[in-house]
């Protein structure tokens, strides 16, 4: 027994620093990121003391511009697809928020939702937006309608997509999130980062699994190198255990919502869909039975349909009603629909 024991010590003095060296991991400086991560159109501006990675994109044929979150350990690249079907008609403006992707941390470590909204407040200003749709995911969502609560005058709409905001009561978290929770394993993980871990992570919030591509995690991987992102998930969740959001005021935004959510979504299950359209008038949300947490990233032609027929129904129609003062505005949420989805009411 003895001679087994010693074996086994033996086997993991020698394994341990092979698996340290296989997940070691230290930051990557912006420099390293900007190549792969960073082509045009990409472009980086001052603000808030940061440089923030941005895209702002399309020809604005129609409405106001269309703002794009991302959610906690994304990037702007998540809606790629939707950019794609859009740009032709809409101008779309996408960022890397404070702590993720190439922006990378906020300058003064507070991370709560009401910072995001001031960014992004500042971020309209700046960018001399005076208002849009707001479009969001997961935390991405929760800072869009909160936007919509502290600054209705600034949002023309809301995309909500799989939003976060209410308590969460998850039947799944990813693997990675779980570990940031950690005070105490926070250090050791700003210098490793397995990338089975990652993969494992991405495929967590996939409705379809088997979609999640080696490039897509690299995505993933690489980003979360990005100086500062791994502290700044960490003070995040952290930042986030108690609630933040005032819930009780969604009944203050009037602006058209779309509520968007993937039946597969074991992150915020789909029961949060109908607590958000119970609790804002003029809103409407369209279950895809088949997508996870990320529904725009694991299929943006099918999302991205009900999202343009959202806009001209209702976001432009309501524009051109109150231009038009004797002319009736269309019913809230009337004829949305999409392949492979369930609108409900």
């Amino acid at each position: 027994m003895r001679n087994i024991l010693a074996g086994l010590a033996l086997a993991a003095l020698v394994l341990l620093p092979l698996a340290i060296g296989l997940a070691w991991a230290p930051d990557r400086p912006l420099g390293d990121l900007k190549e792969r991560w960073a082509p045009p159109p990409s472009r980086f501006i001052e603000l808030q003391g940061m440089q923030v990675h941005l895209r702002d994109e399309g020809i604005a044929r129609h409405g106001p511009p269309l703002v794009l979150l991302h959610g906690t350990s994304a990037s702007l690249h998540t809606w790629q697809g939707w950019v794609d079907a859009l740009a032709s008609d809409y101008r779309v403006i996408r960022v890397d928020l404070p702590g993720f992707g190439l922006t990378g941390p906020f300058p003064h470590d507070d991370y709560h939702v009401e910072r995001y909204v001031e960014f992004l407040v500042a971020l309209l200003d700046h960018l001399a937006v005076s208002e849009a749709v707001i479009g969001g995911n997961s935390f991405g969502g929760q800072i869009a309608w909160q936007t919509a609560v502290e600054a209705p005058e600034r949002v023309a709409g809301l995309i909500l997509v799989n939003a976060a905001g209410f308590p969460l009561a998850p039947e799944s978290v990813p693997v990675g999130f779980r570990i940031a929770r950690i005070p105490w394993l926070q250090p050791l993980m700003t210098r490793l980062l397995p990338r089975r871990m990652v993969e494992s992570s991405v495929r967590n919030v996939y409705g379809d699994p088997s979609r999640v591509t080696h490039a897509l995690v690299d995505r993933y991987y690489e980003l979360a190198l990005r100086a500062g992102n791994r502290r700044a998930l960490g003070l995040r969740l952290e930042q986030a255990s108690t609630p933040e959001s005032p819930t009780e005021r969604l009944d203050s935004i009037k602006q058209p919502t779309l509520i968007l959510w993937g039946g597969r979504d074991r992150l915020i299950p789909p029961a949060n869909a109908l607590k958000f359209e119970r609790a804002i008038d003029h809103s409407r949300r369209v279950i895809f039975e088949q997508l996870g947490h990320v529904p725009h990233e694991e299929d943006p032609a099918a999302t991205v349909s009900v999202v343009i027929q959202f806009l001209d129904d209702q976001v432009l129609a309501g524009q051109a009603s109150e231009a038009v003062p004797d002319k009736a505005a269309p019913t809230a949420g009337a004829g949305l629909s999409a392949p492979e989805a369930r609108p409900e009411s």
